[in-house]
């Protein structure tokens, strides 16, 4: 359980952690996406062609995990969120529940819109080796996964850019004025 860091939220920590906690979680979910199975590559395709579809698909995955980054951080930053959290742990159960809401949210409602409106009846899932039911179980779970990652670290980021830190960390580590 955390101990209450007593801090305040300004503009600069609300954005700065939204924008920077959106673009290293963006960055980590991207990473587990595109080695665990090339769903970047196939964001990427759905709006482009495909000799372009990894720029394309990195390209849209870091705007939308900044944009969503910011959106974390007009939530958490209401006073009826910030009366609740009492330090960095509630920060990262924040940023998970929020990260598993946006999976949902992009998996059940805005990856089958683009698919539909890129004309794509059924994902291809060439980049697995094996096929049919696994492969698209394999492919619901990591993008699960890379969800919840992303939500891990977009609130550490946010936490620790407005300076809340992990319990105990205050205590060992000075702090420099």
């Amino acid at each position: 359980m955390s101990v209450n860091t007593t801090h305040s939220l300004d503009g600069v920590g609300i954005w700065g952690g939204g924008l920077t906690g959106g673009l290293v979680g963006g960055i980590a979910m991207g990473l587990v996406l595109h080695l665990g199975g090339n769903q970047i590559e196939l964001l990427g395709g759905l709006a482009s062609e495909p000799e372009m579809a990894i720029g394309v698909g990195w390209t849209i995955h870091l705007m939308l995990s900044i944009a969503f980054g910011l959106m974390f951080a007009a939530v958490v930053s209401r006073r009826a969120i910030q009366d609740q959290i009492t330090g960095f742990s509630d920060y990262i159960i924040a940023g998970l529940a929020f990260g598993a809401v946006i999976g949902l949210f992009a998996g059940g409602v805005v990856f089958p819109l683009a698919m539909n409106r890129a004309g794509v009846a059924a994902l291809p899932l060439p980049y697995l080796p094996i096929s049919g039911p696994v492969a698209e179980l394999f492919s619901a779970l990591l993008f699960g996964l890379g969800h919840l990652v992303y939500g891990l670290l977009l609130g550490a980021v946010f936490a620790t850019v407005n300076g809340v830190t992990p319990s105990g960390v205050r205590e060992r580590v000075p702090l420099v004025r």
